[in-house]
């Protein structure tokens, strides 16, 4: 796992990509000449570095004292991030209206009242076409104060309408604050716990959800505060593993961009966010076609100018469409077909490790380990699984249990069995610690302290099959089926029982599916 550096200033100029650096060259020459040539020797000297260290950078670069770099090092931040504003998006609305903003100022400032008012009133415009509130207030507030301070004549009634305004685009964004603040505190519990363990944290959610949901939330107008309302059904649906709900809120909140289509390039990421969870939803509920075909837009999208407009949206676009490819062949059962995706990863996220957030990192790990596992070498999905095992942060504690569940599994596939008592214990303790001890968990913890015991394959096959029996009776428990989203114990149990693989199962569960109509 690449390790990281937490220096700012290292993770700025790692960011930068050719043209970037080229243009800080000459905005530096430009604007300082060569008044300060030990700006451009630190950043060359930081640029060559793999990993941040101060005393390798001393020991390179002589002319550099150790008490001159706090504040070199803070002087070079300051010019790269005024080299990268001359290097602006002039398509960027949110640029165009500060921009257009500063103008408002200058006229007045030279006291051209009329002039300014006509600017605020293009920028209030533009503000409510592409639901930019931010600017429509501000330019509210400074028409508010042109009226005050002098007589422009502008218009009569002034007053009046602009406190008429005022009050209006106080409630909207009051409204969209309080839907903003729900769909946030509720994806921040699923981040950081996953899907509802048990009934208690089934009814705290519901409870949390109904008694913040604003009054008639239905009826609610503009795009901002569809969104927020789409997005907190979305993760209140996703943490109760309610799929209907859930795939009925992502398509909203697909659709909410396909009626505003000027809103693609002004939010692009909340775009591609609802592209990864109406994909998810598809996959939940093993909608072969709407997959495919959600898929297919956006591998479409992932070449359009909006989608490559800038480093952020184009790293969250590779994160999100690698999941929805892996994910294709877990829906399929061409496990094999799909590892030709992991050195393409183990790229990406070398080139991208100071731009990817943790979470994004440990789901990808645990996507290509299950990938491994799927394909029938336990050996390297063992590797990957223990990259999310020894990794120690506070994400995604669902997440991290089920690796050590597939960890465990793995390597009964491979008949480690002289360590596997000692597994199930650590991971039975770090089950039990996190409160995610499932009946299903239960049942395979008690088989798998059994199993390796048998010494007749016929009792094998035997125990296999009636954990497959317990666990199929399972499948429609509200709180036991998050277990078979992670694993598809069933198809391993399936495999073993065969004797086939376990992408052979799935390929024969799934067309078998096809053939009934059910999809």
């Amino acid at each position: 796992m690449a390790k990281r550096s937490s220096d700012e200033l290292f993770q700025l100029i790692r960011s930068l990509g050719k043209a970037e650096k080229r243009n800080f060259k000459l905005f530096v020459q430009r604007n300082l000449g060569t008044a300060d040539l030990k700006i451009t020797t630190l950043f060359d000297a930081i640029d060559k570095m793999e990993e941040y260290d101060e005393e390798v950078l001393l020991r390179k670069v002589k002319s550099l004292k150790k008490i001159q770099i706090p504040n070199l090092k803070a002087s070079l931040y300051r010019q790269i991030l005024a080299s990268l504003r001359t290097l602006r998006d002039d398509n960027n609305i949110e640029n165009q209206l500060h921009e257009q903003m500063e103008y408002a100022r200058i006229l007045y400032n030279k006291g051209l009242f009329q002039q300014s008012l006509k600017m605020l009133q293009r920028i209030k415009d533009a503000a409510k076409t592409y639901h930019q509130t931010t600017f429509w207030h501000q330019a509210l507030v400074f028409e508010k104060k042109i009226e005050q301070l002098h007589i422009t004549r502008s218009i009569q009634n002034r007053a009046e309408l602009l406190s008429t305004e005022v009050n209006t685009l106080n409630e909207r964004l009051s409204l969209v604050g309080n839907l903003s603040n729900l769909s946030l505190q509720l994806y921040s519990w699923y981040i950081n716990v996953g899907h509802a363990r048990n009934a208690k944290d089934a009814a705290a959610i519901q409870e949390f959800f109904a008694s913040r949901l604003p009054p008639d939330a239905h009826l609610t107008k503009g795009f901002f505060a569809r969104l927020y309302l789409y997005q907190a059904y979305c993760w209140h649906a996703l943490i109760l593993q309610d799929f209907l709900m859930y795939y009925r809120y992502t398509q909203k909140w697909v659709d909410l961009f396909r009626d505003e289509p000027h809103m693609y390039r002004v939010e692009t990421l909340f775009y591609v966010k609802a592209l990864h969870n109406l994909l998810l939803a598809h996959f939940m509920l093993r909608k072969h076609k709407k997959y495919d075909e959600t898929l297919t837009l956006f591998e479409a999208f992932s070449h359009t100018e909006e989608a490559n407009a800038n480093d952020n949206i184009r790293v969250q676009t590779f994160v999100y469409l690698t999941i929805a490819r892996i994910n294709g062949h877990f829906l399929k059962g061409t496990f094999s077909e799909g590892l030709y995706l992991v050195p393409e990863i183990e790229e990406k996220l070398a080139q991208y490790q100071l731009l990817i957030d943790h979470h994004r990192t440990l789901v990808l790990y645990y996507k290509i380990a299950s990938l491994y596992f799927g394909a029938g070498d336990a050996e390297k999905a063992i590797e990957y699984l223990h990259r999310i095992i020894h990794w120690k942060v506070n994400l995604r504690s669902d997440l991290q249990c089920y690796a050590r569940l597939l960890h465990l599994i793995a390597h009964y596939e491979l008949g480690n069995f002289d360590i596997l008592e000692h597994l199930i214990k650590s991971v039975y303790r770090f089950m039990a610690q996190m409160e995610t001890l499932s009946v299903v968990e239960e049942e395979i913890f008690r088989f798998l302290r059994k199993v390796f015991q048998l010494n007749s394959p016929a009792r094998v096959r035997a125990a296999f099959v009636i954990l497959k029996e317990k666990l199929e009776k399972l499948q429609d428990s509200p709180f036991e089926s998050r277990s078979f989203m992670y694993l598809d114990i069933i198809a391993w149990l399936e495999s073993k029982i065969a004797g086939v693989p376990i992408q052979e199962v799935i390929r024969n569960r799934e067309s078998g599916l096809a053939e009934g109509g059910k999809r």
